[in-house]
């Protein structure tokens, strides 16, 4: 009897050890909740987001999982993405930081009219930008990726825009302060709102025409609200592109194993940023043919006629020089690092 007492309460004890060791095991494993405001349909959800996704489930070996929210399934509104992420309502988040007006200064500058070439390169300058010259634009998160689409162009219900006084009197929606300002220097009058209430507000009159490159289309139904699509020769240039980030709590990082936080490493930065970029851009086919198959009408400006629509732009960039000065940076040499860096990029990642 006494045996079986001992042996019972050393295999107590023994149980009692091995608790934390294996309780400690099962925490290696996390789940993410990434959340945006793209709808679960469109092509940056499917094949960015989710394939961003699996590719670090996969390469965690199963052990960092995510829930996925497209449609901002958790609550909020596109706005308040970024300080979800920043106060840990949820872990990773997708979002345009020029949702925030003002916000995130200096990275406007690639969304300054026609400095753009390809997302994939822009989005490598972009990364290297913010590493270089503006470090603490984003320092309340981890951030993981940073990029922008392919070329922005117009999209409008019942006028073909082949010239910049097309645009004169039209209501236009744009996405961020900067482009909502170029449009007005173009003679529109710019609405600005985010991108799931473009269809409402196309279907009601609201707006007249809307700015969003070809990829984004089809999931906002965009190839049936509207019957004009006028994109700009790449010889002349790209009107304008958008950026994004996609930002990680960071005290959410910061209690990630070890192993688990090179996984993420390993799936952030310039690589990740250019290849979001790029997966970006190649649904501009797509997107382009959503709209040919509606046989609606699609006017290329060449580079000629969009020497007007950059002189009427320009303005934009000298009030973005002024504005940064008055900040207390060097608008100048922020805009010459981003076009050096852009052109640099550009170089070595072609279209």
């Amino acid at each position: 009897m006494m045996q079986r007492r001992t042996l019972l309460k050393s295999g107590a004890a023994a149980a009692a050890l091995s608790a934390p060791a294996l309780s400690g095991f099962a925490q290696q494993a996390v789940t993410l909740k990434f959340h945006t405001f793209m709808a679960p349909q469109s092509a940056v959800y499917v094949s960015m987001h989710k394939a961003w996704m699996d590719k670090v489930e996969k390469d965690s070996g199963g052990r960092i999982k995510f829930e996925g929210y497209p449609a901002m399934q958790l609550g909020g509104t596109p706005v308040q993405l970024y300080d979800q992420a920043k106060d840990g309502v949820v872990d990773i988040v997708w979002t345009l930081p020029g949702n925030t007006a003002g916000r995130f200064p200096r990275i406007e500058v690639f969304e300054l009219p026609f400095m753009m070439n390809n997302a994939e390169a822009t989005s490598k300058a972009y990364w290297e930008y913010v590493q270089t010259v503006a470090q603490d634009e984003f320092k309340d998160t981890q951030v993981l990726a940073l990029q922008v689409h392919g070329p922005g162009m117009f999209h409008t219900k019942e006028k073909l825009i082949k010239t910049a006084d097309d645009l004169r009197g039209l209501k236009m929606r744009g996405p961020t302060r900067q482009i909502t300002k170029m449009l007005g220097y173009l003679g529109a009058t710019p609405v600005g709102m985010p991108l799931p209430q473009i269809p409402d507000a196309l279907a009601k009159g609201t707006i007249d025409g809307c700015v969003i490159p070809w990829e984004v289309v089809p999931s906002v139904k965009v190839h049936e609200l509207t019957k004009f699509h006028s994109q700009f020769d790449s010889a002349g240039g790209a009107l304008y592109t958008t950026t994004f980030v996609m930002a990680m709590n960071k005290a959410k990082y910061n209690s990630l194993a070890p192993d688990l936080k090179k996984v993420i490493d390993a799936n952030s930065g310039m690589a990740t940023s250019a290849w979001m970029g790029k997966v970006q851009q190649g649904n501009d086919l797509p997107g382009r043919k959503s709209a040919v198959d509606r046989k609606n009408t699609i006017h290329t400006i060449s580079a000629g006629d969009a020497q007007e629509f950059k002189r009427k732009a320009r303005l934009v960039e000298v009030e973005w020089v002024q504005d940064m000065n008055k900040r207390g940076f060097d608008g100048k040499k922020l805009l010459e690092t981003a076009r050096a860096l852009i052109d640099k990029h550009g170089k070595t990642t072609k279209a």
